[in-house]
C-alpha cells in the first residue's frame, strides 16, 4: 500500500510499505478513503510533538473509510460500511474512557500522526471500540471532517461552553475549519454570531455562511467592535483558537458572568491575564482538547441532517505539499481534505 511518512522535520516521503496484517481479535481493518488536515499536522511537520516519538511516521489524525475486514470477537461492523476512527489510541479502561471521556484517557498510547501512525495511508488496522459509524448521505470527504473539526467544535460549544439558543458567541479565525463549524453549529441552535476574518474575502465568505456580523481584524479592533455590537454588555461565549494574539481582547468582548472556552494557541503558548477582571466580571475559562467519541457521533449526525463541513480544497496524497502550506499560510477557508 501507499502511505505517507514524515522522515524528518518538513520532510515528508510518499513510499511504497507492506499493508497492515489481517485484522487480529477485537480488531477491524479500515480502508481509508478521505483524511482531513488540522494545524496539528502542521505542528507535527514542523516537529512540534509534545512527547516522544519515532521517525519515520505515518501522519494522519483525522479521516474516514470503509470496513475492508474485520477480527475475531468484532460484532456490529461488516465489510463496505463507512466508518470514522477516532484520532488517539485510548485504553478504554481507566475510568474516564468508562465514562465515556475518551479525551481525558489516563493512558493514552498517543496521538494518531502525531505520536504514532496516522491515517495517511490506504490500510489501517483500528479496535473496534474506537471506531463510529457514519449515516448514508454523508460522504467520505465530509465525514473525515468529523473526529477534530466538527468534534472539537461540538465538545467546546455544547459540552464545554453550554451554548444556549438566543445567546450571542465571538468566533475567532470564522475561515478556519473549526471556526467555519462553530458559525453552522452556532447559527444551527438560534444564536447570534459575530466572527473575525483576515480579508474581505473571508468576510464575504463567512456572511454567506451565516455569520451576522463579520469583524476583519486587520482593520478594525474586533473587541472594540464587539462591545459596540452589544451596546457595551459584552457577548455570552468567546470561542478561541488564536492565544496570546487575541486573549486580551477575548476576555474583554465578554459579557459579566461571560464564558470563554479555548482549544488551541496558534500565536504562542503563552499569555497574560487580568486576575482582577477574571474574578471581578465572574468570567468563566474552560479548556478544551479533542473530543469524546459520542462527539463524533452526533457530529456525524449534524452532517447527516444538514449542517455541512465546508470544504475548501481536495487534493490527492501526492499533493499533501501543497495542501500543508496553504493551511499554513492561513489562505483557507474551510477543511482541507486529501482523497485516497
Amino acid at each position: 500500500m501507499r502511505a505517507l511518512k514524515l522522515v524528518a522535520d518538513r520532510q515528508l516521503e510518499l513510499v511504497e510499505t507492506d499493508a497492515p496484517p489481517s485484522p487480529g481479535p477485537g480488531e477491524v481493518q479500515v480502508r481509508i478513503r478521505a483524511m482531513a488536515l488540522n494545524h496539528i499536522d502542521v505542528w507535527g511537520w514542523r516537529g512540534m510533538a509534545f512527547a516522544k516519538r519515532k521517525l519515520p511516521l505515518v501522519i494522519g489524525a483525522e479521516a474516514a473509510g470503509e470496513v475492508a475486514s474485520v477480527g475475531e470477537g468484532v460484532e456490529g461492523f461488516a465489510p463496505g460500511e463507512k466508518v470514522v476512527p477516532y484520532g488517539a489510541l485510548t485504553c478504554g479502561e481507566c475510568r474516564a474512557c468508562r465514562e465515556g471521556r475518551d479525551n481525558l484517557c489516563e493512558n493514552v498510547g498517543g496521538v494518531m500522526g502525531f505520536h504514532v501512525d496516522g491515517f495517511a495511508r490506504e490500510y489501517a488496522n483500528m479496535p473496534a471500540r474506537l471506531l463510529v459509524k457514519v449515516p448514508n448521505g454523508v460522504e467520505a470527504a465530509e465525514a473525515a471532517c468529523a473526529g477534530i473539526g466538527f468534534g472539537t467544535v461540538q465538545h467546546m460549544l455544547f459540552d464545554n461552553a453550554k451554548l444556549q439558543p438566543g445567546e450571542t458567541i465571538l468566533v475567532h479565525a470564522g475561515g478556519s475549519g473549526i471556526g467555519t463549524a462553530a458559525i453552522l453549529m452556532a447559527k444551527a441552535i438560534g444564536a447570534t454570531v459575530i466572527t473575525t476574518v483576515g480579508s474581505d474575502e473571508k468576510a464575504a465568505q463567512a456572511a454567506e455562511l451565516g455569520a451576522d456580523h463579520v469583524i476583519n481584524y486587520r482593520e478594525d479592533r474586533f473587541e472594540s467592535v464587539v462591545r459596540k455590537l452589544t451596546k457595551k454588555k459584552g457577548v455570552d461565549v468567546v470561542f478561541e483558537h488564536v492565544g496570546p494574539d487575541t486573549w486580551a481582547g477575548s476576555m474583554l468582548s465578554l459579557k459579566r458572568g461571560g464564558r470563554l472556552v479555548t482549544c488551541g494557541s496558534t500565536s504562542g503558548v503563552s499569555t497574560q491575564m487580568n486576575l482582577y477582571q477574571l474574578f471581578q466580571q465572574q468570567l468563566k475559562i474552560f479548556g478544551s482538547f479533542g473530543c469524546t467519541m459520542a462527539n463524533i457521533a452526533q457530529s456525524l449526525d449534524k452532517m447527516a441532517s444538514g449542517i455541512r463541513p465546508v470544504i475548501d480544497t481536495r487534493i490527492a496524497l501526492d499533493d499533501i505539499q501543497q495542501g500543508l502550506d496553504r493551511l499554513e499560510s492561513r489562505r483557507v477557508f474551510g477543511k482541507i481534505v486529501v482523497e485516497l
